[in-house]
């Protein structure tokens, strides 16, 4: 999640320093997102086994908790897009 608001926060310099750069940025927060996710997800796959018997209820609501990150990367990749969309010469 550092990784994700340390990339927020370069998307908006970029968008005032280095605008071709918007679009980019917006898709690394978008690839970091899932990248956690999925890194987060095999770390409790790995907890879960040694564990044993778990109670499902316990599972999924850290998979609820789990999905933050890549639904913050995708905010970003939005953000990134419409910063595109303003930025666009208009015609």
């Amino acid at each position: 999640m550092t990784f994700l608001t340390v990339n927020l926060l370069a998307l908006l310099l970029s968008a005032w320093k280095a605008p071709e750069w918007v679009k980019e940025i917006g898709m690394i927060a978008l690839g970091a997102g899932v990248l956690g996710f999925l890194v987060g997800w095999i770390k409790a796959a790995d907890d879960i086994a040694a564990a044993g018997d778990i109670h499902p209820a316990i599972v999924w609501g850290g998979m609820r908790i789990a999905v933050i990150t890549p639904i913050y990367g995708l905010i970003i990749y939005l953000v990134s897009l419409f910063i595109r969309i303003i930025q666009k010469p208009r015609i």
